[in-house]
């Protein structure tokens, strides 16, 4: 009996090819398809096995004048006898397995170096999108910088965002994110307003020629204007005739009636004086913030006033180096809590001391004031306003 594996493209062409070399009297034992395996399936189309065999009995010299295909070009093997099915199944079963783990070694080879090239693609464009985002937060940073925003913050803004971009973001991504992380730091203006216990006082605190006294004639004559509010006021800067009779010159255009106090006793008589008023005006001296003397004469008129009836604003100028306001935020932290008050926007192009202040204190912002005209020159601080300033150029 003899035994072969015929392969074709088709059904047909392998029994051809099986009648052709083992004649027509060949039996069809076995028909498989086979399709290629690993990478291989991309190139090439599935291919069918005929397994067919003849008796050699038949005719024993058909096997004799078989002749090898031209194709080969190894030397013609001579058997003294037909091999036997079993014979010829196990020579066949080796060559097949070791042309099988040298494709599978192949494609095992393949398929690593496409695994790699991937990887090494994607670190590749990884890295050049990270750098793109780098590029993009440094222009930012240093724009930060130019409008005096202290190091300090300003890498806290990019360590914060850093980690929530993705690696292919926009310019205006990156400018978006960190716009809206300025925003949140600057957090909601607070604001003088008419509810809770009355009479309220409010308190004015700050170094001198900041313009608290202008400030407190444009916020009182605005919730006068807005509001109906009944306010009066009250100076204990008897330091500084110019600016009692500043105050008492806009307490006299306005129509409210002002007073001043020397002492704490002077401040607890007011309470009975104008308890029927919606809200008193206190404007302090505007003191040395180094002299610890004057800065407890002040501390000592605000607690006469219980903390639910009283608020406290320290007003600033944009105008001052950062470091004195450092040194001015501190000393007077440790007085009262406050809400702050920055004047003089007008007199410069940058509001990096702002955002520093607010970072450093973290007291609420409120209002800003740009100029000399009362009541118009004052404005709620605007974070969003802020925030656009900080990111953009002079």
């Amino acid at each position: 009996m003899i035994i072969k594996k015929f392969q074709a493209n088709n059904e047909t062409e392998a029994i051809m090819l099986a009648k052709e070399e083992l004649g027509k009297d060949a039996i069809v034992m076995n028909i498989k398809t086979i399709s290629p395996r690993g990478v291989y399936r991309l190139f090439r189309k599935p291919l069918v096995e005929v397994t067919a065999a003849i008796d050699d009995s038949i005719n024993p010299n058909k096997y004799d004048k078989i002749v090898a295909p031209k194709k080969q070009s190894f030397p013609d093997i001579i058997y003294d006898e037909p091999l036997t099915s079993s014979q010829a199944e196990p020579e066949q079963g080796k060559e097949t397995s070791a042309i099988e783990e040298k494709l599978n070694n192949l494609q095992n080879l393949l398929e690593k170096q496409m695994v790699e090239m991937e990887a090494a693609k994607e670190t590749k464009e990884k890295a050049k999108a990270a750098g793109k985002n780098l590029a993009c937060i440094q222009l930012i940073y240093n724009q930060l910088i130019l409008n005096e925003v202290d190091e300090k913050y300003a890498n806290q803004i990019i360590s914060e965002i850093e980690g929530t971009l993705k690696n292919d973001s926009s310019m205006d991504k990156i400018l978006s994110t960190i716009y809206q992380k300025i925003v949140l730091k600057l957090g909601q203006p607070m604001t003088i307003n008419l509810n809770g216990s009355k009479p309220k006082y409010v308190f004015f605190i700050g170094p001198t020629g900041v313009g608290k006294t202008t400030t407190i004639a444009k916020i009182a004559s605005k919730l006068m204007m807005e509001h109906k509010a009944k306010i009066a006021f009250l100076t204990s800067d008897t330091y500084r005739v110019a600016a009692v009779e500043q105050l008492r010159t806009y307490a006299n255009i306005l129509g409210i009636p002002m007073k001043i106090v020397y002492n704490k006793d002077e401040m607890e008589e007011t309470r009975s004086e104008f308890a029927d008023y919606d809200m008193i005006f206190v404007d302090t001296a505007g003191r040395s913030h180094r002299n610890k003397n004057q800065r407890d004469d002040i501390e000592g008129l605000i607690r006469i006033i219980p903390e639910n009836e009283r608020e406290i604003y320290l007003v600033l100028s944009a105008t001052t180096k950062y470091r004195d306001l450092v040194s001015i935020t501190e000393v007077y932290s440790e007085i009262v809590n406050y809400n702050l008050i920055f004047t003089k926007l007008d007199e410069t192009n940058s509001v990096g001391n702002i955002f520093n202040i607010r970072m450093l204190t973290n007291a609420p912002l409120s209002y800003a004031t740009f100029g000399q005209d009362v009541p118009d020159d004052i404005e709620r601080i605007d974070p969003q306003s802020i925030a656009k300033q900080l990111l953009r150029g002079h």
